[in-house]
């Protein structure tokens, strides 16, 4: 039979950060955010910790991260066996990132916030007020889809910040992973007479996403993050026409540049200088996110930037057990 651990052996602080960089988003998202952190059986005020953050997937929030689970391990619990496994003793922070529209993909918003300056400005600066963590060449991020695609980006743009990046199924090969859910989710919009507003405000209140709602959703969010037009609803304007789905060239292209194959070549010298880069992806992901892994491995070889890449048998759900493989590593590297 499986038993959970009654004794929790690290602990969890919970911090409140107002942070400038998410006011005047066009959602209307608080600028105040929670951020549980966990702290390591051995802590002490005096020691020095490296510092993972973990960014939550689309649907979820740093808050949702920490919850006791059932035939499973929640994260503090996973932490507290790796590290009684061997691993070296870390901090984690678990950000409450979550917005109106599901997410986002944690890059800069007119339209959801500016996640980016968040990350490495507010956030990043209270937990090193409040902890003994972090600092140069001791910082990482980690995450799953989304998170993942956080990860990967924001230690790609900012390696003087971040030093080590894990992206697990992580957002990429925009071409696969997001033009087959466009369709869909005008299909879906239709219902709503086309209207974002309609859709959105039925979502928001409603007792349970339906259908398609949920992909919809996440569409919807992608062009607030990716391609944000602030004389729209929420700041969305898909990269099709509404009718027959044609695809609006300049828009997509807005989309493309945020495309993690698109952005290696241009963020060569900071990938370079990473201590750590893993990239994993399951083999029969839903959004065919494998393939855009594989090419991403692809060009880091080309390109002769040292990571590890790994495949495995499952699909994008329920994938923490593969924190079992990256957190340790990752760990070691941000303690050397």
């Amino acid at each position: 039979m499986f038993a959970k651990n009654p004794r929790p052996q690290g602990h969890l602080e919970l911090i409140e950060i107002y942070s400038e960089s998410l006011e005047n988003n066009l959602l209307g998202d608080s600028a105040t955010r929670q951020c549980p952190v966990y702290l390591p059986p051995d802590y002490h005020p005096e020691k020095s910790y490296p510092l993972i953050i973990e960014l939550a997937a689309f649907g979820n929030s740093g808050l949702g991260r920490i919850g006791w689970q059932g035939f499973k391990e929640s994260m503090p619990e996973r932490l507290d066996r790796l590290i009684a496994e061997g691993m070296p003793p870390i901090i984690v922070a678990f950000p409450d990132c979550f917005t109106s529209l599901g997410g986002n993909q944690y890059i800069n918003s007119s339209a959801l916030g500016n996640y980016e300056d968040f990350l490495k400005g507010d956030l990043l600066s209270a937990l090193e007020a409040n902890f003994p963590c972090g600092g140069i060449g001791r910082r990482g991020l980690i995450g799953k889809s989304s998170g993942g695609y956080g990860a990967l980006v924001n230690g790609m743009r900012h390696a003087s910040t971040w030093s080590a990046i894990a992206c697990h199924s992580g957002d990429m090969g925009f071409e696969w992973v997001y033009l087959p859910e466009i369709p869909k989710a005008l299909m879906t919009l239709e219902n709503y007479g086309g209207s974002y507003e309609n859709f959105l405000r039925t979502v928001q209140t409603s007792p349970k996403l339906k259908g398609n709602d949920f992909t919809t959703l996440m569409i919807l969010a992608m062009a607030a993050s990716y391609d944000p037009n602030p004389n729209e609803y929420c700041g969305i304007q898909l990269p099709v026409t509404s009718t027959t789905a044609d695809l609006i060239p300049e828009q997509w292209q807005n989309w493309l540049q945020w495309d993690p194959l698109e952005m290696v070549p241009h963020y060569l010298t900071n990938l370079k200088s990473l201590k750590f880069i893993f990239i994993d992806c399951g083999i029969y992901d839903q959004y065919y996110l494998h393939f855009g892994a594989r090419r991403l491995s692809s060009l880091l070889n080309n390109y002769q930037v040292p990571h590890i890449f790994e495949e495995f048998p499952d699909n994008h759900s329920g994938l923490d057990y593969r924190l079992d493989h990256s957190l340790p590593l990752m760990a070691r590297a941000l303690s050397t």
